[in-house]
């Protein structure tokens, strides 16, 4: 106790006791509010910091389409006479395709192919009518344009196998047009079956690179690995979805194979045949020739023998 405090009555010791106590229960208070404000404020930052996160992995989530592949202005590419392929610039990201001109005033017939390499009923046209088809493009009676689309991206044990095919499809375009045909036989020769893992990248990049005059292996190999033009074939499905289909009057798509000559859609009977397909080409060659104001002699493009193929199943339906 010191002099001052010897110097106090009681009542007035008493009172300096008591307003001890009141400020000290003042600053025990404060202490409070502010371990309460920067709980708070720590909180609040988490808040954010997960808001912001969620932000940005939906951000990243949702990438444009980035460019698309040399020689696909139309998503498709075009092979002529002697399997050559018709080169085209690259799109540019966010450009829009530019559909092929017809020949159907010419004596050359147009086919357009849709199609989905893990589609099974894909793989029994390509083997009723492959052979016909390479027939009609190595004289110069037919061009024909593929479209590879992935549709059935979610038909393969999570593996994403339609559209790292229709990437592996791309890089070909890009780096070896004129392979194109080849590789685009040899993926249905080795088509693996819906609801399977499918191919592996490696795989996809020796059918791309041993087809017989390939160029850029390397380049090709990379491309695939890489899965370049994976958001490109995202966009370029979505458009074949969203319809219309470019020069015909298909305005909703159906399903793969969609087949198309000189704009007419072929509507098959099942199992396919080489015989009604060829029968398909002919007439609608003479339809198109006989409605343009340059009519000349309806084409008969000579028929190559192909067996029929197995009975399919139920047609395919875009996946949802």
């Amino acid at each position: 106790m010191t002099e001052n405090d010897k110097s106090l009555t009681k009542n007035q010791r008493r009172a300096a006791a008591r307003e001890k106590a009141q400020l000290a229960r003042k600053k025990q208070k404060r202490r409070q509010r502010t371990s309460r404000w920067v709980l708070q404020g720590g909180l609040g930052l988490v808040v954010v910091a997960i808001v912001v996160g969620v932000v940005l992995v939906i951000t990243n989530s949702i990438k444009p389409a980035g460019p698309g592949p040399a020689n696909m202005a139309s998503d498709g590419i075009r092979i002529g006479q002697d399997f050559v392929a018709q080169t085209t610039p690259a799109l540019d990201a966010g450009d829009e395709p530019v559909a092929t001109e017809t020949t159907a005033a010419s004596d050359t017939v147009d086919i357009v192919v849709y199609l989905d390499y893990l589609c099974p009923i894909c793989g029994q046209f390509e083997a009723a009518n492959n052979d016909y088809i390479a027939g009609l493009v190595s004289s110069g009676a037919a061009t024909v344009e593929y479209h590879p689309i992935a549709i059935l991206t979610n038909s393969s044990l999570g593996t994403k196998y339609s559209n790292r095919a229709a990437n592996a499809a791309a890089c070909v375009a890009n780096y070896a047009p004129d392979s194109f045909f080849d590789f685009n036989t040899a993926m249905f020769e080795q088509q693996p079956e819906e609801g399977t893992r499918g191919l592996d990248d490696s795989q996809l990049a020796d059918i791309a690179t041993g087809v017989d005059g390939v160029q850029q292996a390397s380049a090709i190999e990379t491309c695939i690995d890489d899965q370049t033009f994976a958001s490109w074939v995202s966009a370029s499905t979505e458009r074949v979805l969203d319809g219309p289909l470019p020069n015909s009057d298909v305005e909703t798509f159906r399903g793969t194979p969609t087949v198309l000559v000189n704009g007419q859609q072929y509507d098959p009977s099942l199992p396919f045949t080489n015989e009604e397909f060829r029968n398909f080409v002919v007439t609608a060659a003479g339809n198109s020739y006989s409605d343009s104001a340059t009519s000349t002699a309806t084409p008969t493009p000579e028929p190559t023998e192909s067996a029929p193929a197995e009975t399919p199943a139920p047609a395919e339906t875009p996946a949802s």
